[in-house]
């Protein structure tokens, strides 16, 4: 069962070709990785698919739903993580995921504070965001993209700041939602990433998305 489809997708960014008729099929249940040297057009590709940008030609279909109409601006039940997340600075982690879920209010305080013990942090602490470390801010990210249990999580560079123990506890995290069915995209600079949790491996290559494994 396909759950993102890529029809004939091309597109520049700031004058550059990235993409060039593409075509891809999205599988339920597996876990993607996305490879390619900086600049190549990882982050571009994961915003096209969650409705940030859009592509110049072609067609993004999610769940048989075509992204980009009015109607479905954005795709739903999608966890994300692109770039670097903002978050309020003056808050605590935990305000800042109260904030976040209110949104869609379809979780409570104690789910909140159940997965940011998943991904190793205090939800009592009374530490600001803006006092974090660059891990915990990373695991912040982390918790925000699943503590919906978003079925498609779309992961750029997840693992980026973790230390060896919590690279081993995301892993295992991710795999374990790779068997409950959730459908997951990664990018790593971390071939080892790559190589234990991907199914199925494309590097983009010649504005192609190119199946390495």
């Amino acid at each position: 069962m396909s759950v993102i489809t890529l029809e004939n997708v091309s597109k520049k960014f700031k004058g550059n070709t990235l993409f060039n008729q593409v075509n891809l099929n999205i599988e339920k249940g597996r876990i993607y990785g996305i490879v390619g040297p900086n600049g190549s057009g990882k982050s571009v590709l994961f915003k096209m698919i969650c409705g940030f940008i859009y592509p110049d030609e072609g067609n993004l279909i999610v769940e048989g739903k075509l992204i980009g109409q009015s109607k479905n601006r954005f795709p739903n039940n999608f966890g994300i993580i692109i770039d670097r997340p903002g978050y309020i600075a003056n808050k605590t982690g935990f305000q800042n995921l109260k904030e976040l879920a209110s949104i869609l209010g379809v979780i409570d305080e104690d789910k909140i504070e159940d997965t940011m013990e998943l991904v190793g942090l205090l939800p009592e602490s009374d530490q600001k965001v803006k006092n974090y470390s660059l891990g915990m801010k990373q695991k912040l990210a982390i918790a925000q993209a699943i503590m919906e249990d978003q079925q498609v999580l779309i992961l750029d560079e997840p693992f980026n700041a973790l230390d060896f123990d919590s690279v081993k506890h995301i892993r295992k995290l991710l795999d374990s939602y790779r068997q409950e069915g959730r459908t997951i995209l990664i990018t790593s600079h971390n071939q080892e990433d790559i190589d234990i949790l991907c199914d199925s491996v494309y590097r983009i290559n010649n504005f192609k998305l190119e199946k390495v494994i």
